[in-house]
């Protein structure tokens, strides 16, 4: 049957596809969490819930949640997915993929008791890391791609800090413990800053709908790289404001620089394109507000919120609302209406977390909790959208 010069290749198919590849399990379960972590964070934060937490605190709780919850399972769904397509070899799929996403959710829930199930928490949540490490790191190795370990070794790393968390909170390791709450918040940065390197320059270029070359310079991505890693080492080990506060200065220049190299105007035309180029400069905003933090006292917490809230959330739904329809077989250029007021609304929820409060900070309690009822709207909407399509086979192939 021909319809405009194309077939379709088959009908399709009745039936339940939420583990047939790593994409769907995971985004699916990253925008659950995101909205029953938030809204316990809500009624503990605007409310005053007594939520049983003894050996860490309610913003550790959070951070982690965010961190190592949320953050991570998009990571493991970008990379189950990415990995197959990369080395041609089948990353877990169905009753595989069920069981690792099923560690993952029951360290998830016993997160949502407090404390009170920590070591059995622990015990969950550190089998899942090893395991998704394990599954990244067959395909890589029996395809020989070498390239892919930098990237790999960054979910070593978030391996390595989580635990680290667990141990200092266990009291088993006399460290504190929110060196691996920064740890892993700098590694999904890190790991943003690959991905976005590879993918958002391409993403452009391809859907702007018009011919456009973007700028990429190796010298950039090079010397970002190094002043990244020497802010992390000199937040996390060396503790010296000043040195911290010049990386953060030159990382902030540099991808400033960079990202005025892929601008074109066409992106404002793109829900999935404005909100992945927006997010990279929130995240590079927040380097010069973590400068000036240290030169002249602006509140840090800000910073971090602009980073997270503004940079990973609105990176990661943005590609997550692009890789889910790619690897589904809808189209890319048309998403769902939806899209557009999800990614609008967690624009709001930044603007209500960091920006407001800059010029009413009296009020402060009140824009947090805006915030926390906007990204809760906004990944409720995405939630809705896309769940069709996580638990619908692929669309049939059109020739």
């Amino acid at each position: 049957m021909q319809i405009n010069n194309r077939s379709f290749s088959s009908k399709p198919q009745k039936q339940f596809a939420l583990f047939h590849l790593g994409f769907r399990a995971f985004f699916f379960g990253a925008a659950i969490i995101s909205i029953i972590s938030m809204l316990v964070w809500m009624l503990i934060l605007q409310f005053g819930l007594n939520l049983s937490l003894i050996k860490i605190s309610s913003y550790q709780w959070h951070a982690h949640e965010m961190i190592f919850g949320y953050s991570l399972a998009v990571i493991s769904g970008f990379l189950l997915t990415a990995v197959k397509n990369w080395t041609s070899v089948q990353t877990p799929q169905g009753k595989s993929l069920a069981i690792l996403f099923a560690i993952w959710f029951v360290a998830r829930v016993l997160w949502m008791f407090g404390s009170t199930h920590l070591a059995i928490a622990a015990v969950f949540d550190i089998l899942y890391a090893v395991l998704l490490v394990a599954a990244v790191s067959y395909p890589i190795f029996k395809a020989k791609q070498w390239n892919q370990l930098f990237l790999l070794s960054k979910l070593i790393l978030l391996l390595i800090f989580n635990g680290l968390f667990y141990l200092a909170a266990l009291n088993i390791l006399n460290i504190d413990i929110n060196f691996g709450l920064y740890g892993g918040l700098y590694l999904v940065i890190a790991i943003i800053f690959n991905m976005g390197r590879r993918v958002v320059p391409f993403f452009i270029e391809k859907g702007v709908g018009y011919s456009v070359k973007v700028v990429n310079r190796q010298w950039l991505d090079v010397s970002i790289a190094v002043l990244f890693t020497g802010f992390v080492v000199s937040e996390l080990m060396l503790k010296y404001a000043f040195l911290s506060a010049s990386f953060a200065t030159g990382v902030f220049l540099l991808n400033a620089v960079r990202l005025m190299g892929w601008y074109t105007k066409g992106i404002w035309k793109k829900s999935l394109l404005w909100s992945i180029y927006l997010a990279f400069w929130f995240i590079t905003i927040g380097f010069f507000m973590f400068a000036i933090h240290y030169f002249w006292g602006f509140p840090k917490n800000l910073a971090i919120h602009l980073m997270t809230v503004g940079g990973i959330a609105l990176f990661t739904v943005g590609m997550m609302s692009r890789i889910s329809l790619g690897h589904t077989g809808r189209d890319i250029a048309k998403p769902p209406a939806g899209v557009k007021f999800a990614l609008g609304i967690l624009v709001l929820a930044v603007i209500s977390r960091v920006f407001i409060p800059l010029v009413d900070m009296a009020d402060y309690q009140l824009w947090i909790g805006l915030s926390q009822l906007l990204w809760i709207v906004s990944f409720l909407i995405f939630m809705v959208v896309y769940l069709p399509i996580f638990i619908k086979p692929r669309e049939p192939q059109i020739k």
